[in-house]
């Protein structure tokens, strides 16, 4: 490889970077989408509500009714406030989250390396790029070090492109595959090649989910559903009556009953805001139709290094292979324990930012007579590969000395050095001493290679094997509440590590994990048939020496077995596995950028156990959608069927609805199926419960069943109402109030009730949800207002009620709703039902 260097690297001021940017732009692409607001406003024009909203005043006005006209226009603003606001909130909780998943990149500006967004990088940057790296704008190369590239976003070529030269040019949107380089950036956003011929991640729109197919398709029905309906009623009507528009009006007045329109809005906002209490819980969540899935996670594969482990790496003994001897590293040293340390060092980046390297390179400091790092240059590298991995570091200096070392795992270097069986045998004894107390082991070799070409892979070089290095990870204080959580939730966890497999179960037992004696090796893994290792993979506990293709094979081989699976990682080579996984994990501090974009989660802090709390969430958001759903379905049905049943068998009051009192039970419904469900807290036995299927349904018979049934029960209600209103001789005006009253009553008690299908009213009354007290005191402040206010009552034709039809009125609604909570103390639903 060839090198360029760079003496005094400043990079640009912070004058020149505002100068550049005032002259060149910022590095991003104008959205010519619309406004958030706008989009708002145009998705709301096609809603079928406001259409029929629209209608039914239009016509309103045309026989005359103006007061009725008026007010329908009022609820068409009022509920287009609530629509744009609704939309709103969700967009901002969506625009936050975007803002925090905004990749960031490394400068050198003023002559310190600094981190700041890609938006941020102007013309004339010093861009540092590291493997993993996405490049976010084009330039060109200064000074690079084994440095190639994955063009395939521009070319279609998989191979990566070497760019060591000096002036190589690199582009926006492609991958660092290899190596680090430091380049000047030439152009940003629009300017880019990458811009230029249209390619655009923005463009790319994502693909509904499968709860979002299942609401779309219901809310479809419906819309047919109500308009054969709405059409059969007008027939009907138009025939009794030869009254076209009248007709047309008690018709638009079924229809607005059948259209659950809260059903989608309610999807949106609990999907939004339960992005954006993740996110303040500390998880970033990058596509929110992961939340769905969260819920049914039914296996964890997680690393050792990092996520069980502190990540805090000690060197914590020494095995000098000429003396056979252990010792500690804060002993003595003799001058071949000093050497062992020195090549590992050389072995290790020059400028170190993993914790076992710089452990290797404080180590060299205290040992070293010298330090002679400043005189030497890495002119050659190999990266971490094979199976087991290695990688090899040349340096020289201006004398042309040469230094060339080595390390990686044992079994690897041993491989390469030529070691007689028995020196093998007895270097396996140590490596199992010392990664039985937990330690990580890795293998030091040096190799004299004098030649000027080098071969293509590492392991052609001849290496002398100067020893083992091994350090302490210790487990993190809460790994093991986490596990105990994951598994009382009935999600297995999976340990997948690059790491041997003594190392690995030690620390698994250190943690209690249940799995820590049955273990599978990636190199056994490969050669197993898929059925031999699907067979096999729900058995295993800890998968040991792994490698990116056996970590995908598990991943694959877990969801063939029906399994719902998570997946943490944070290095370039755990990105297949985290894009095949249903719930990809990445970690916000140590994870690369190649680990992030293929992830759908983010860990901000790397704290393993916020997972317990985002499986929870999920769970949560998940049965407070599906509570409200219930809750939509349960209370239009008697809207429907108390409008429908008069008109359709010409009962003495055939219209004991219109449209005016129906836009008034939307109006209260909406706010209580977005707000008081999503608001809803979290059940505390909810990880308790096994994960729900993920291919259940909201919509099927089974599960509307109960909502079904509650909507007939309350209709009953309704309809013996009616008909006790009619034989107490009551006028239209008197038996609508009653029915009024005891659909209003129905609705707050159902409200309530259906805030668990697991537990009595008596518990949940108790939840802390301050919105529920503010939402049904609202409801109860208007209905009452409408009786108290004349002109209200005599617009909404309705008559004053006495005292006893108030309680008959409310009786009723509450008696024919209450009921649930006999059947929930009854049956005991199980968990899994709710």
């Amino acid at each position: 490889m060839s090198s360029s260097t760079i003496n005094t690297p400043r990079g640009l001021s912070t004058s020149q970077v505002l100068e550049s940017r005032s002259r060149y732009g910022e590095n991003k692409v104008e959205d010519r989408s619309e406004s958030g607001f706008w989009a708002a406003v145009s998705g709301l024009v096609k809603e079928p509500m406001l259409i029929l909203l629209i209608a039914a005043s239009a016509i309103y006005f045309v026989t005359g009714s103006r007061g009725e006209g008026f007010f329908m226009l009022g609820a068409i603003l009022v509920i287009s406030i609530i629509s744009i606001y609704q939309d709103g909130k969700s967009r901002n909780a969506l625009r936050e989250l975007k803002s925090l998943t905004e990749p960031k990149c490394k400068v050198i500006r003023d002559g310190l390396e600094i981190e700041i967004l890609r938006e941020d990088i102007v013309v004339g940057d010093w861009l540092i790029m590291e493997e993993g790296n996405k490049i976010p704008a084009d330039g060109a190369v200064l000074e690079a070090h084994d440095f190639s590239v994955n063009e395939s976003i521009l070319t279609g070529e998989s191979l990566a492109v070497a760019k060591n030269e000096p002036g190589s040019e690199v582009f926006q949107g492609t991958l660092v595959a290899s190596g680090r380089a430091v380049a000047r950036v030439g152009a940003v956003g629009a300017q880019t090649k990458l811009a230029a011929i249209g390619a655009s991640l923005q463009s790319i729109e994502e693909e509904p989910t499968p709860l979002q197919v299942q609401i779309t398709n219901f809310v479809k029905k419906m819309a047919i559903a109500g308009g054969a309906v709405f059409l059969l009623v007008w027939v009907i009507n138009y025939i009794r009556t030869q009254v076209l528009l009248d007709s047309l009006l008690k018709a638009l007045t079924l229809a607005m009953s059948i259209l659950p329109e809260e059903i989608p809005v309610a999807f949106t906002t609990f999907m939004a805001l339960g992005a954006w209490r993740l996110m303040k819980m500390g998880i970033i969540v990058k596509r929110t139709q992961t939340i769905e899935t969260l819920g049914s996670a039914t296996v964890i594969c997680t690393d050792k290094t990092g996520t069980i482990t502190e990540n805090k790496m000690q060197l914590a003994s020494l095995y000098i292979h000429a003396q056979n001897l252990i010792q500690a590293p804060d002993a003595p040293l003799s001058d071949q324990a000093k050497d062992l340390l020195t090549m590992a060092m050389w072995a290790s980046e020059p400028v170190p930012f993993d914790p076992m390297e710089i452990a290797l390179h404080e180590a060299y400091v205290n040992c070293a007579a010298a330090d002679m790092r400043s005189g030497f240059k890495l002119v050659h590298e190999y990266p971490l590969e094979g199976k087991p991995p290695m990688m090899t570091h040349v340096f020289e200096n201006r004398d042309s000395e040469r230094i060339v070392a080595a390390k990686g795992a044992p079994e690897a270097l041993m491989a390469v050095s030529g070691l007689p069986e028995d020196e093998k045998r007895t270097i396996w004894e140590v490596v199992n001493v010392l990664a039985a107390k937990g330690y990580r082991v890795l293998g030091v070799g040096q190799s004299s290679y004098a030649e000027d070409v080098f071969p293509e892979k590492q392991q052609q070089l001849p290496f002398h094997f100067l020893g083992l290095v091994a350090f302490y990870d210790p487990p993190k204080n809460n790994i093991k509440a986490v596990f105990q959580a994951f598994s009382r939730a009935g999600i297995q966890v999976k340990i997948i590590t690059g790491d041997n497999a003594a190392t690995t179960q030690n620390i698994a037992r250190q943690i209690g994990f249940e799995g820590a004696e049955r273990v599978l090796l990636g190199e056994e893994l490969v050669g197993m048939d898929e059925k031999a290792l699907q067979d096999k993979v729900m058995q295993t506990g800890i998968f040991a020496r792994m490698f990116p293709e056996a970590k995908l094979r598990v991943v694959n081989a877990l969801k063939a077995q029906g399994q719902i699976v998570a997946m943490t990682g944070d290095g370039v080579n755990d990105g297949p596995a985290l894009k095949a996984a249903h719930i990809g994990i990445a970690m916000g501090k140590k994870g690369t950028e190649i680990a992030k974009q293929a992830s759908s989660l983010i860990l901000v802090d790397d704290d393993f156990a916020r997972m317990v709390d985002a499986v929870a969430m999920g769970r949560k958001i998940y049965v407070s959608l599906k509570n409200a759903i219930r809750y939509i379905i349960s209370i239009h049905i008697p809207i429907i069927l108390t409008v429908f049943i008069p008109l359709a068998l010409s009962w003495t009051y055939p219209n004991i609805f219109t449209p005016v009192h129906i836009i008034f039970f939307e109006m209260i419904m909406g706010p209580t199926c977005s707000i008081i469900y999503e608001n809803e807290p979290l059940e505390k036995d909810l990880l308790l419960q096994k994960p729900r299927p993920f291919t259940s349904t909201f919509f099927s018979l089974k599960e509307l069943s109960v909502s079904i049934l509650q909507g007939l029960v309350i209709t009953a209600g309704m309809l013996l109402l009616y008909q006790y209103a009619l034989a107490q001789s009551y006028d239209e005006r008197l038996t609508r109030s009653m029915v009024f009253i005891a659909l209003l009553a129905a609705n707050v008690c159902l409200t309530l009730v259906n805030r668990s299908f697991r537990h009595s009213i008596w518990t949940t009354i108790r939840y802390k949800n301050n919105l529920v007290p503010m939402i049904i005191g609202i409801t109860v402040v208007l209905s009452v207002l409408i009786f108290l206010i004349p002109d209200v009552t005599r617009f909404f034709s309705l008559a004053q009620v006495s005292v006893n039809q108030l309680l008959v009125s409310i009786g009723t609604g509450f008696l024919f709703t209450i009921w649930y909570e006999l059947v929930k103390i009854w049956r005991a639903v199980p968990a899994d039902n709710q």
